[in-house]
């Protein structure tokens, strides 16, 4: 909602590429009371003109709180030439608050709920921000964003606007800046022996019928064994989680790590409740044939990580899912020093009845927080300039992911190259440094999104052939905005969490053909049960509401 002589959305992020200190006045009301509107009494060390494509740097010495996820494969250090290098350039000291990837989700949220806080609050997925919304513990970072001149050029220049629509809460603003994609980037696919394919004159498969007509000539030719096994069931909330994700993709559903309750659609103008698609189901069908073709191996669903690769470098199989750092850290490496000319290639996520598609949304990324205690501060403006240069602009992206130019990679007419002796994951074996371990580069808490020339600046080979054909397929529509408020969020958790757990229970055995086919009525009935239709009315209640407020 605008309050009189307020500038919308879009015709902020029309305006010019610089913030003069003169202008700093909010949008709207944030979590410090009436006060949060004036920004003049908060620009202790900011900029007094900052623009587009300026280096952030502090006029006195500053230093921000920060929380950090520690990961256990690049344990955070001290000595990194990242947290140096930011203080040299900026004039900023980022406190890090360390907390271990494992109790991230956890420890952010009683940090949080205490008010211990720090004031950045990255490694944030969407909608993990609602719970927070309401005690005023985050900020509607959307009401600051005319501070950040190269997150708005980004979203401009890439119309994200879209995307940005579909994370706002009920009062039509957003409390988490997204990581944001120039292009969609994909994450996993299916990976195939093309050795054995060749020896067979089979093709790569394009579609996922043409998958079903390999894995039988390869049944037909090892009948002792599965074309394919699977990975991603343990610690994940849904078994094969990668490969219902991509599979369901290839459907134009929601599955796997993508799954959703509610999907909008968009013949009928309404959210509806994802497992009661026809698409769905059929996707349930094709694996349910897979596992009872015996073209898919039933322990897929049930088995650590370990065992499935460990049947791919045996040859008892000649399928799984894959990433493109495990196809060549792991699979093509290992497969290299067991099996004499072993080949195993990633393809592009195959088509499916939905087309040449990728799921609505997938520009977006997880992103940062702002706690309330950083608005209250006076250096909130320097704070929010700081993070438009370290997380969006092109000196700052560039920054995280590879380092000091001459120092830990050179850079000749658009490609980078790690300096001799720095390895980045797996890439130089025997470099007795590593750019994540030694350097603290490349991480999974800075470095996020961009332009796709330095996104796919990191891209070996295959993951460029893989992401370039990814890159050219049509986004599905984005789900418009449905943001619940307090009271309703409270009463669709009681629903949703007995829900989405129904829905993986029973579409494991109907895949495994431990239900059959002919019970998906009945299935569909115990959904019902357990207030399915509530929740889908309240979140087209929710989104009706929304439009009608904020159109």
């Amino acid at each position: 909602m605008k309050n009189a002589g307020q500038l919308s959305r879009r015709q902020i992020l029309a305006a010019a590429g610089f913030v003069g200190l003169a202008t700093l006045t909010a949008c709207g009301s944030g979590g410090d009371g009436s006060d949060s509107r004036d920004l003049s009494k908060k620009q202790n060390g900011a900029m007094k003109q900052y623009r587009l494509g300026d280096r952030f740097q502090a006029t006195r010495a500053l230093t921000f709180s920060t929380l950090h996820n520690d990961n256990p494969v690049y344990p955070t250090r001290k000595s990194w030439l990242l947290w140096k290098e930011v203080t040299k350039r900026t004039g900023v000291t980022l406190e890090i608050v360390d907390v271990p990837l494992a109790d991230y989700e956890k420890k952010r949220a009683v940090l949080i709920g205490s008010g211990d806080a720090p004031f950045l609050i990255p490694k944030t997925y969407h909608p993990s921000e609602a719970p927070f919304v309401s005690s005023g513990a985050v900020i509607p970072v959307s009401e600051y964003v005319h501070l950040m001149p190269n997150y708005q050029a980004k979203v401009k220049k890439w119309q994200l606007e879209p995307e940005l629509d579909s994370i706002r809460q009920s009062d039509g603003k957003y409390y988490l800046l997204p990581g944001l994609h120039e292009k969609v980037k994909s994450g996993y696919s299916l990976s195939l022996r093309t050795d054995v394919l060749d020896k067979l004159k089979l093709s790569l498969p394009t579609t996922w019928d043409e998958v079903y007509g390999v894995f039988k000539a390869l049944k037909e030719e090892y009948p002792d064994k599965y074309p394919m096994t699977d990975r991603w069931s343990i610690n994940t909330p849904f078994p094969c989680g990668a490969l219902f994700g991509y599979l369901g993709q290839a459907y134009g559903v929601k599955a796997g790590w993508s799954y959703d309750n509610l999907s909008y659609d968009t013949k009928a103008g309404k959210f509806v409740f994802t497992a009661t698609q026809d698409a769905f189901k059929a996707m349930v069908d094709y694996l349910r044939m897979l596992v009872a073709e015996k073209l898919l191996d039933p322990e897929s669903f049930t088995q650590q990580d370990d065992q499935a690769v460990q049947k791919l470098l045996a040859e008892k199989s000649f399928a799984i899912s894959a990433n493109p750092q495990e196809l060549v850290q792991n699979y093509r490496y290992n497969l290299n020093k067991q099996v004499k000319g072993a080949k195993i290639e990633m393809i592009p996520v195959p088509i499916g009845p939905a087309g040449e598609v990728v799921l609505g949304g997938a520009r977006l990324e997880n992103g940062v927080m702002v706690s309330s205690k950083a608005l209250k501060a006076d250096t909130f403006v320097a704070t929010m300039q700081f993070v438009d240069w370290l997380f969006y602009s092109d000196e700052g992206q560039e920054f995280c992911k590879w380092g000091v130019e001459g120092v830990t990679y050179t850079k000749t007419g658009g490609t980078y190259r790690l300096k001799d002796g720095i390895s980045l994951m797996g890439s130089n074996p025997d470099a007795p440094r590593d750019l994540q371990k030694d350097f603290g580069f490349f991480d999974g808490v800075f470095t996020y999104g961009g332009g796709w020339d330095l996104v796919s600046s990191s891209f070996s080979p295959d993951e460029k052939k893989f992401q370039d054909a990814m890159a050219k397929r049509r986004q599905l529509p984005i789900d418009p905005p449905h943001p619940l408020n307090s009271d309703e969020q409270e009463q669709a958790t009681l629903w949703d969490t007995p829900l989405k757990d129904l829905t993986i229970q029973n579409s494991l055995k109907f895949v495994l053909g431990k239900r059959p086919m002919s019970e998906w009525d009945t299935f569909q009935g115990e959904l019902r049960a357990r207030n399915m239709q509530q929740l889908v009315d309240l979140h087209n209640k929710a989104a009706d509401r929304f439009k009608e407020k904020h159109a």
